[in-house]
C-alpha cells in the first residue's frame, strides 16, 4: 500500500510538474504570440511608411523628368540677352528699310512728275507741230491762190 500511496504521489508530483510545465510554456506562448503580434503590427507600419515613401519617391521622379522635358524645351531657346541682341538688329535693320522705302517712294513720286512733264511737253510739242503743220499748208494754199490768179 505504501508503495502504491508513492506511485500515487510520484504521479501526482509527476502531473503537477507537468501541469506547471504546461502553465509555464502557456504563459511562454502568449510571450512569443504577444511578441508576434507586435512585430507583425510593426511591420504593417513600416510597410505603410515604405508605401508613402514609395508615391513620395515617384512623385520626385515625375517632377524630375517634367523640369528635365521643361529645360530640354528652355535648351531649345536663346537666351534673354541673346533674343534682345536679335530684336535690336532686327529692329535696326526694319528702320533702315523703311528709310529704304521712303527713298524709293520719294524717287517713284519724282519719277511720275518727271514723267508727267515729259508727257505734257510732248503733247505741247505735238500742238506746236500741228498748228506749224496748219499753218504750212494755209501758206502754201495761200501761195497756190496767189499763183493761180
Amino acid at each position: 500500500m505504501l508503495s502504491t500511496l508513492s506511485q500515487c504521489e510520484f504521479s501526482m508530483g509527476k502531473t503537477l510538474q507537468v501541469h506547471d510545465m504546461n502553465l509555464r510554456e502557456m504563459e511562454n506562448y502568449e510571450t512569443i504570440y504577444v511578441d508576434i503580434e507586435s512585430s507583425i503590427a510593426a511591420a504593417h507600419e513600416k510597410i505603410a511608411e515604405c508605401k508613402k515613401q514609395i508615391l513620395q519617391a515617384k512623385r520626385i521622379r515625375k517632377n524630375r523628368q517634367e523640369y528635365d522635358a521643361l529645360a530640354k524645351v528652355i535648351q531649345l531657346h536663346p537666351d534673354r540677352h541673346e533674343t534682345l541682341k536679335q530684336l535690336e538688329a532686327l529692329d535696326k535693320e526694319l528702320k533702315q528699310l523703311s528709310h529704304t522705302k521712303e527713298k524709293v517712294e520719294d524717287k517713284l513720286e519724282l519719277r511720275r512728275k518727271q514723267f508727267h512733264v515729259l508727257l505734257s511737253t510732248i503733247h505741247e510739242l505735238q500742238q506746236t507741230l500741228e498748228n506749224d503743220d496748219k499753218l504750212a499748208e494755209e501758206s502754201q494754199d495761200s501761195q497756190m491762190d496767189c499763183d493761180n490768179p
